[in-house]
């Protein structure tokens, strides 16, 4: 039986428009879960280039891929100043009661 040979999957790589950024921020938003919500800001940002990020946010580029890593902590500051940097917005919608 021939062996199967697979890849890492990078969603960076995929990530090729403000529209695909945007929809992918806001699907990790929707899941709440903070984990993700901070690895899909380091997936976008290493999509737009994680040293003009680091830039324009003031911030170390190698802090930005550890804050913006999995295993992260940002503190929220951290998290606006890329959201910004990135010309996304985060934004809120009334959650539906449980039933």
């Amino acid at each position: 039986m021939a062996k199967t040979k697979t890849s890492p999957w990078d969603a960076a790589e995929h990530l090729e428009t403000d529209e695909d950024m945007a929809a992918y921020l806001e699907a990790a938003l929707d899941d709440g879960d903070p984990a993700l919500i901070t690895a899909a800001l380091g997936d976008i940002a290493r999509a737009k280039g994680m040293t003009q990020i680091a830039r324009e946010t003031g911030l170390g580029r190698e802090s930005l891929y550890k804050a913006l890593s999995p295993e992260g902590n940002p503190e929220f500051s951290t998290i606006l100043k890329v959201v910004r940097a990135l010309g996304l917005k985060l934004h809120a919608d009334i959650a539906q009661a449980p039933l």
